[in-house]
């Protein structure tokens, strides 16, 4: 284990090997309340994130720089978020963490955005896990294509931000950054960075953590419950219908397999694996939960199955990307619609070796979100630049975030029609390139919401209104998630078809 000493510092400097030509970056956390950065000739302590490292300092910040109100409280909470146990047990993931996620399944990740202390784990969890236990079935039975299932929870109550303030009716104050920085009520006091924050995120993602095993072990996730999974309010619908019937077909399956004396009390048949993770955003609570390994001598950070570098997080010498490269843990990138058309392939393929050097199949997954006209002309060019770097990674399709428009009514919004679009292109372009589509990524809800227009239950502008339930982004509901899953089955389903045509 790692000592406490070195796991509440006050201030987190990072560092690169003495052979890099590139410079190192630092997050400073200071206790002063004022919004100016630091002077730099009182420099904190530093902390040796990687382990073939030296402590090495820089004077080029993190650009998500925070200040917190005072830094005997931030110590105070930091050593209490490193004694305490890590979220997730090494030992029992030791095979994924070694081998990665196999680069033959299909991800499908899941987000319900950021995570809030007000909520109680139960009422974000269930609807959402009942949907993404549809999907997969969809997926798997449908596409014939074992699923690996992703989400987005137990962790990520930090937002990234694009401006540092916020400004209503002449008022200017510091942005919500997540509800384990500071609250979303406009006032002085709610915006003050709080790291006692830290702590209750801790709390509520155990908590999370320990409700997600329940479901998935428990027996509700047991295939042979594959009739019961439907949300009551999506029963009147098409795409009911359609999961009605796949859902016989699967019972239809299982009883074949009993006559024929297979049993389907097997644990795969009776449980489910359900993996999280979220956004390297706040690398001090981070950092609290990242353990040494006593018997490979290698770094974990246990707050996630996977965490992944932003828009704004993954500049080459950042702090963010230095902490990541020595960790032994599930990496991801995005690679997003705010700066892509910047994005020089080659720059993808550095970060790429940064965070791998190794070259370990599964470790890296790239999530692309472009849209579908950048998607068709800009992902030919970052998968050729990537393979004839010879790196391994699993692409992923994120058409979500390259979509939201605004409704005439001011809210934003999704078209479903984009999104479906946006999936097209990245199946298609792999099927151009001949190399492997590894998974789509939605932000989705169970809940009966009116946040995406279109759908086969078509919701139009004026419906947006009625049940827009989101305070960030908009999101597909139940219904829209599975119209959206038995299309992407089908698609796989053919190109399965096609390959063994071939073959």
């Amino acid at each position: 284990m790692v000592s406490n000493a070195s796991l509440h510092q006050i201030s987190l400097s990072v560092s690169h090997r003495r052979h890099s030509n590139r410079q190192s970056s630092i997050l400073s956390i200071t206790p002063s309340p004022s919004l100016t950065p630091p002077s730099t000739s009182s420099r904190p302590s530093t902390r040796r994130i990687h382990p073939e490292t030296p402590p090495f300092q820089s004077n080029n910040p993190s650009l998500l720089f925070l200040h917190w109100n005072g830094r005997g409280e931030l110590e105070t909470e930091e050593s209490s978020a490193a004694s305490r146990l890590p979220r997730r047990k090494r030992a029992r993931v030791r095979p994924q963490d070694h081998r990665g996620f196999p680069s033959d399944r299909f991800r499908r990740r899941s987000e319900e955005l950021e995570e809030s202390l007000l909520t109680p784990p139960s009422v974000k969890l269930f609807s959402p896990g009942r949907v993404l236990l549809q999907m997969s079935i969809v997926l798997t039975f449908g596409g014939q294509v074992p699923v690996i299932k992703v989400g987005r929870m137990a962790g990520q109550f930090a937002k990234p931000r694009s401006d540092p303030f916020e400004e209503k009716d002449g008022v200017k104050l510091p942005s919500y950054k997540g509800d384990n920085i500071n609250g979303d009520t406009f006032d002085e006091k709610s915006r003050i960075p709080d790291p006692n924050r830290m702590i209750r995120a801790y709390t509520q993602s155990a908590a999370t953590l320990n409700l997600l095993r329940a479901f998935a072990t428990g027996g509700y996730a047991a295939i042979q419950r594959v009739t019961q999974w439907n949300l009551d309010f999506v029963e009147q619908s098409e795409q009911a219908d359609r999961y009605q019937e796949l859902a016989n077909r699967v019972d239809e399956a299982l009883g074949f397999m009993s006559a024929c004396g297979l049993t389907t009390d097997h644990p795969l048949m009776t449980t489910t694996d359900f993996y999280t993770s979220h956004e390297c955003l706040l690398l001090p609570y981070e950092q609290s939960l990242t353990r040494l390994d006593s018997t490979s001598g290698l770094y974990y950070d246990c707050s996630a199955h996977m965490v992944w570098c932003g828009e704004r997080t993954r500049q080459l010498d950042g702090a963010h990307v230095e902490f990541l490269r020595g960790l032994l843990i599930l990496l991801a990138l995005r690679v997003g619609h705010e700066v892509s058309n910047k994005m020089d392939p080659n720059e993808l393929v550095k970060l790429v070796e940064i965070l791998n050097p190794n070259n370990k199949p599964g470790r890296i997954t790239v999530i692309v979100r472009m849209g579908a006209e950048n998607m068709r002309v800009k992902l030919p060019h970052l998968i050729r630049a990537v393979r004839r770097s010879g790196q391994i990674v699993t692409w992923v399709c994120d058409p979500m975030h390259g979509n939201t428009i605004k409704a005439p009514c001011g809210l934003k919004t999704r078209a479903f029609d984009s999104i479906l679009a946006e999936v097209r292109a990245f199946l298609d372009v792999h099927e151009q390139e001949g190399s492997h589509a590894g998974g789509i990524h939605l932000e989705m809800t169970g809940q009966n919401v009116t946040e995406c227009i279109g759908g086969s239950r078509t919701v139009t502008y004026d419906d947006l209104s009625s049940r827009y339930h989101t305070h960030c982004d908009p999101r597909l509901n139940a219904s829209q998630s599975l119209e959206l899953a038995f299309i992407v089955a089908e698609r796989l389903r053919k190109r399965r078809t096609a390959s063994q045509r071939l073959s």
